[in-house]
């Protein structure tokens, strides 16, 4: 992220041509960007740094099984309970 954060701030700087800065190359202004797709898309998950999403998704599913089996076992005790008020 710092790295996106970097080359915002370097793109505001060359526009706004502040000191050394405005005669620096749009190549050292998108370098850092160029970096932070190849560290996101290739590096992250080389080095098992997306395990977190990944963690997230299962605890996410196993949430919705539960609140899912929560429900249909209400549904059945309510069907129950309706056919022994009859």
């Amino acid at each position: 992220m710092i790295l996106i954060w970097g080359g915002s701030f370097l793109i505001v700087l060359k526009l706004l041509e502040v000191g050394p800065f405005g005669a620096i190359s749009w190549w050292w202004v998108a370098a850092p960007f160029a970096a932070a797709l190849i560290w996101f898309e290739f590096l992250e998950g080389l080095l098992g740094f997306d395990r977190r999403g990944i963690d997230r998704e299962e605890l996410d599913r196993a949430r919705r099984e539960r609140v899912a089996a929560r429900f249909r076992v209400s549904r059945e005790e309510r069907k129950a309970q309706s056919r022994e008020g009859r």
